[in-house]
Order: structure tokens, then C-alpha cells, then sequence
């Protein structure tokens, strides 16, 4: 859909979503399957967040490898619904790949085997003999580990077949969102010449430019990853060696990072981090290497409590966001999207942790 036929050929629909990262496509998914009539507004650029992540959903998380927020939930509901998109476009998009773990000191081997211990732990043990298989790849100076399950999106496939869906469907306007032509009425949007029962911001950074959520308690953190290519090496696991995560990319290259900064001077990818990494593999790898590209790009996220941003705005409700997942973007995108569907089509509620309406004093009416 073009700029031009928008301007001839005025429109009325129910919901006009801004942005198809991981969020958006999972929430006009969502409203499309519910039968709502929908148009996706995305000016492409090749590096947002989604487009740089690594796809890994990872039931632990930090150095105490502890297990993250709902991953009881989480890891059968994401491993279902993306089962489901990916039969709407007609793309496998979902594998397990455990992350076989070799711990960088004492402290994380300790960490492993303390969680090891524990019932119901995603922290499997590995014998000796499966370990040995990896002498040829890795230096095990504190032996290895296996966290089961895990799951890997493969994040290319997802987005340009939804991108293709909405193209075929006429429901994707290629361009940048301007607010400018945004108008706001008591039960509906006016942007430019399309009438919408409402809007929802899956924008990533630039959702917090508009006014009515830059009050938001919301930082940015900058991500960077190198591409690598690394022979010899088997792609059925994501491996963590040392500080470093390498996850299977594409055509046979591997995705190995990541960072995430607060402080940073702007969204480009970095000598040092690029230095620090090529070093890490260098302890870690026996297997060698080659370095073919390096991505960056900053991701929002909530500054405090880490929880995301869901639901409509509580003191303008045509106006809506599911934002802020930090890292956990392909974990948390597909069960809030239908959160947020759920509640904005039936009026159920939506998780008082990442309900938008708990911020509701900060933000303007």
C-alpha cells in the first residue's frame, strides 16, 4: 500500500499498529486471527532490535543462573504460538536448541551445580563422556553444563513472512509514522485520512518520543553482537563459552555476543566491544574463526522492574503500546500480544506486572 492510495481512498478500520518488530507482528497477528480489520505502518530498516536479536528463549537468566520471570508459562505457550504463526505463513520458525554451557569460573560452575540440585531445574548435568565430544571446539576449564529446554527463533523467516502476509492482505503501509498527522477523538484516531477504532505503538525507541508515553520509566540499552563463521562447528546447540553466547545464524554462520550498556554515544557498532569479543573466542574456541559483520542497536526497557509495557493508555484509551521487553522480547511478545488482544476485544485484564496502567500517575492525560 502506497502513500498515494492512502490519500485517495479514505479508510475505516479497527486498529492501526505502528511498527512490526517481534511486537507488532505478534499483536496484528493477534487482532487478524480474531478477525479485526488491521493496517501495519513500518518504515523497513535493516537494523531494529528484532532484526539483531539472537532469537533465544532461555528459561535462566544471570550469573546465578536463576529461572526467569514466568518461564513456567512461557516456554510451552511461545513454543505453541509460534508453532501456529509460523503455519499462518507457511514457515517452520521454532527449533530447540539447548544451550550447552561452559562455565568462565569456579563461581558459575558452583552456580550450575547448586541449580542442578534443585527440582524442576532447566539446569541438566553432562557426563564425561558427552563432554569429551566438545574437547575439540571448546576449552572446558570448569567442565560444562545443559540448559534444557531452549528454544530458537529463527527471527528472518517470522518477520518477512508476516511482512508478506500484510503485503498480499493490502495491510502494510510502508513509511515512516509521522505524529504529526495524528489526531485524537474521544473513541478514535484520525491519522492522516484512515479512521481507526484505535492505535498501538510497537515502535521500539520511538514509541517514547510521543508525548504520551515519555513519562514512562524506560531506558535504553544498546546491544551488539558479531557474525561469525566458524567451520567444524555443530549448529543443533547454542553454546555459552566464557562471557560469550553463540547461537546459530544463518546460511552456517554464527550470531556471538551480546552486550548490553547503558552508557553508550549512539547506536553504532563499537571497536572495543568488536576487540573484546574476537578475545573471548580466542580463550574459549579451539575451532577458528572468522569475524564477517558486526550489528548494534538499542532496545527499551522498563528502568527498574524489567517488566514490559501492555494495554491501553488509562487516560486516552484509543491510544495503546506493548513495548519495553528488553531481551526478553521473543519470550514476552507472543503471550502479551494476546494479553493485550484479549483485553482490548473482550476487556479481560491484563497481568498486573506489565499492565501500562500501573504507571498511570506518570503519565499525561
Amino acid at each position: 500500500m502506497t502513500s498515494d492510495l492512502m490519500t485517495n481512498d479514505p479508510m475505516t478500520i479497527d486498529y492501526l499498529l505502528v511498527g512490526q518488530g517481534i511486537c507488532g507482528t505478534f499483536l496484528s497477528w493477534n487482532l487478524w486471527r480474531q478477525g479485526k480489520s488491521i493496517l501495519v505502518i513500518d518504515d523497513p530498516q535493516p537494523f531494529t532490535a528484532t532484526k539483531v536479536a539472537s532469537g533465544v528463549i532461555n528459561p535462566v537468566t544471570g550469573r546465578q543462573v536463576v529461572t526467569t520471570w514466568m518461564a513456567e508459562t512461557l516456554m510451552p505457550y511461545t513454543w505453541d504460538a509460534y508453532e501456529a504463526i509460523g503455519a499462518d505463513i507457511g514457515a517452520g520458525v521454532i527449533r530447540q536448541a539447548n544451550i550447552i554451557a561452559f562455565p568462565p569460573s569456579q563461581q558459575m560452575r558452583d552456580a550450575y551445580d547448586k541449580r542442578i540440585g534443585e527440582e524442576n531445574s532447566y539446569i541438566k548435568p553432562i557426563n564425561a563422556q558427552r563432554a569429551a565430544g566438545y574437547n575439540d571446539k571448546f576449552w572446558q576449564f570448569f567442565g560444562a553444563a545443559e540448559i534444557n529446554p531452549v528454544w530458537l527463533i529463527d527471527l528472518f523467516p517470522l518477520l518477512n513472512g508476516w511482512r508478506k502476509k500484510l503485503k498480499t492482505g493490502d495491510l502494510l503501509l510502508e513509511e515512516k509514522f509521522d505524529e504529526s498527522h495524528l489526531s485524537i477523538q474521544a473513541d478514535h484516531i484520525i491519522y492522516k485520512n484512515i479512521k481507526a477504532e484505535k492505535i498501538i505503538f510497537c515502535n521500539g525507541i520511538n514509541s517514547f518520543q510521543l508525548p504520551y508515553f515519555r513519562n514512562l520509566p524506560f531506558v535504553f540499552n544498546k546491544g551488539e553482537a558479531l557474525i561469525a563463521d566458524i567451520p567444524g562447528m555443530p549448529n543443533t546447540n547454542i553454546y555459552k563459552a566464557g562471557n560469550s553466547t553463540l547461537v546459530p545464524w544463518y546460511d552456517g554462520l554464527w550470531w556471538v555476543g551480546s552486550s548490553y550498556e547503558n552508557s553508550y554515544e549512539n547506536d553504532l557498532p563499537t571497536p572495543l566491544f568488536k576487540q573484546r569479543k574476537i578475545q573471548e573466542l580466542q580463550m574459549n574456541l579451539k575451532l577458528p574463526f572468522t569475524v564477517v559483520d558486526h550489528l548494534a542497536s538499542l532496545r527499551p526497557a522498563v528502568a527498574v522492574e524489567r517488566r514490559p509495557f501492555v494495554g491501553l493508555h488509562p487516560h486516552i484509551p484509543a491510544i495503546g503500546i506493548l513495548n519495553g521487553m528488553g531481551t526478553k522480547g521473543c519470550s514476552l511478545a507472543p503471550y502479551f500480544a494476546e494479553q493485550f488482544t484479549e483485553q482490548s476485544i473482550g476487556g479481560k485484564a491484563i497481568d498486573p506486572l506489565a499492565d501500562i496502567g500501573r504507571f498511570k500517575r506518570l503519565l499525561i492525560h
